[in-house]
C-alpha cells in the first residue's frame, strides 16, 4: 500500500505541475466531414489541424476499397505476419509500394512508431553511432535513448555538424532525419545529408511521414524531391494516405534481417488484410491524382500571400504552417480566439516543441475551400495583431 500512495502522489503532483505550466492536454472526441470537424457540443470548426492533406481519409474510393477488403479477406489479419497473419493483400500492397517507390522489398508495420523504434532497436547494437537531427520525432529520439548504441544528435539540419560527427565515426554508423519536419513544416537538406553520409560510410535513414504523398514526382516524397534514395526511407499511413500503419522501403537483405530480428513485427498481429486492401488504392490515387498537390500548392500560395506582413507566419512549401508565438499563454489565447471563430487549430506547446517556441500548427488539406483559407488568414492576421 505504502508504493502505491507514493505512485500516486507523484502522479498527482506531476499532473498539477503540468496545468501550473499551462501544458496539460486532454483528449476531444470529434466527427468528421468534409474538412469539417464537429465536436461533443455539436459546434462545428473549420479543420486546419489534421494531417490528412490529401483529403484521403473520406475519399469514397478509399471507403469503398476498404469495404471490398472487408468481404474479401474479413475483419482482422488474426495472427502475426510469421504465424498466419501475411494475406495476399498485405503482399499486394508491399509490391505496389516497391514499385512506386523504387526499392527491393517493403514491411508493414501497424505504425510509424513502431517502424522507425523496429528498425532502430534492430539494426543497431552497442558499439555502433546513431546520428539525428536535433527536431527529429519523438518515436526515433526514443528508440536512439532505449538503443544500446551511443546517439548523438546534431543542431538542426546543420550539414557541417553532421559532417564532422561523421568524420569522427570509428564504428558502423546510421544518420536517421525526417524528410519533412512534422512542427515546422521544413524540409531536409537530403542531398547534403546523403552526401556527407556517402563520405563517410554511414547509412541514410529518412522518415518521410509528412513528405510521401505531397512531396517528389507523382507523390513519391521527400528523397524523390531532393533526387537521392535513403538506404532505408519510413512511409507512414496516418497522413496523406488518410488512414493508418506505415512500411520500412529497404533492400532485400534489410527485409530479411528486419523480419527475423525486429521484434514490433515477429510479434504484433499483422494489420487487418482489409486496411492492407484500401491502403493499396490510396496509393493509386496518391500516384495519379496530381490535382491534390496542384490544390494544396494553391492554397498554400494563398494562405501565405494572405498573411505577407505577419513575422509569425513561416513559410513553408508543405501544407505544415507554424505560426510560432513563443509564449503559451500567447499561444492559448490565439488558438482560443480562433476557435471561436470557428476555426480549429493545433496548440503546440512544450515538450512537444523547444521552450518558448509555442505555436499554432496551421495544416491544409484538399477538404479545404479558397474562401476557408482566406477566412482563416484574415481572423489570423487580426488575432496576431491583438495579442503582439
Amino acid at each position: 500500500m505504502r508504493e502505491q500512495c507514493q505512485l500516486q502522489s507523484r502522479i498527482e503532483h506531476r499532473l498539477e505541475v503540468r496545468r501550473q505550466q499551462r501544458l496539460h492536454r486532454q483528449v476531444a472526441a470529434f466527427s468528421h466531414q468534409d474538412g469539417l470537424i464537429t465536436d461533443s457540443g455539436n459546434r462545428q470548426f473549420a479543420n486546419f489541424s489534421g494531417n490528412d492533406y490529401l483529403g484521403l481519409a473520406q475519399d469514397a474510393s478509399l471507403i469503398k476499397a476498404w469495404q471490398e477488403g472487408l468481404s474479401l479477406y474479413g475483419a482482422g489479419s488474426t495472427a502475426s505476419p510469421l504465424v498466419t497473419g501475411f494475406s495476399k493483400a498485405h503482399q499486394f500492397l508491399e509490391d505496389k509500394l516497391c514499385n512506386w517507390l523504387g526499392f527491393d522489398r517493403a514491411i508493414l508495420f501497424n505504425s510509424g512508431f513502431s517502424a522507425n523504434q523496429a528498425v532502430i532497436f534492430s539494426l543497431l547494437e552497442k558499439g555502433d553511432l546513431l546520428l539525428q537531427d536535433k527536431l527529429n520525432h519523438a518515436s526515433l529520439m526514443e528508440a536512439g535513448m532505449l538503443s544500446e548504441a551511443t546517439m548523438k544528435r546534431f543542431p538542426h539540419n546543420d550539414v557541417t555538424k553532421l559532417g564532422a560527427l561523421l568524420q569522427k565515426a570509428g564504428s558502423p554508423t546510421l544518420t536517421a532525419t525526417e524528410g519533412v519536419f512534422s512542427m515546422d513544416g521544413d524540409l531536409s537538406p537530403l542531398a547534403d545529408v546523403k552526401a556527407q553520409c556517402e563520405a563517410h560510410g554511414s547509412w541514410l535513414m529518412v522518415d518521410d511521414a509528412h513528405g510521401c504523398g505531397i512531396l517528389g514526382e507523382d507523390g513519391r516524397g521527400s528523397s524523390n524531391h531532393a533526387g537521392i534514395k535513403p538506404d532505408i526511407l519510413i512511409v507512414t499511413f496516418g497522413k496523406a494516405f488518410g488512414m493508418m500503419g506505415a512500411a520500412v522501403l529497404c533492400s532485400e537483405s534489410v527485409h530479411d534481417y528486419l523480419t527475423q530480428f525486429a521484434r514490433h513485427y515477429v510479434y504484433s498481429t499483422a494489420m487487418p488484410p482489409a486496411q492492407a486492401h484500401a491502403l493499396t488504392q490510396a496509393v493509386e490515387v496518391i500516384s495519379t491524382q496530381s490535382w491534390r498537390r496542384e490544390k494544396l500548392a494553391s492554397l498554400s500560395e494563398l494562405f501565405h500571400s494572405s498573411l505577407a506582413d505577419a513575422s509569425e507566419v513561416i513559410p513553408t512549401v508543405t501544407p505544415i504552417k507554424p505560426v510560432v508565438l513563443g509564449d503559451v499563454e500567447r499561444m492559448q489565447i490565439a488558438a482560443t480566439s480562433l476557435k471561436a471563430s470557428g476555426f480549429w487549430t493545433g496548440a503546440i506547446r512544450p515538450p512537444t516543441v523547444p521552450a518558448n517556441s509555442s505555436r499554432l500548427r496551421i495544416t491544409l488539406s484538399v477538404n479545404q475551400t479558397e474562401s476557408q483559407v482566406k477566412a482563416l488568414a484574415e481572423t489570423l492576421s487580426q488575432i496576431l495583431r491583438e495579442v503582439s
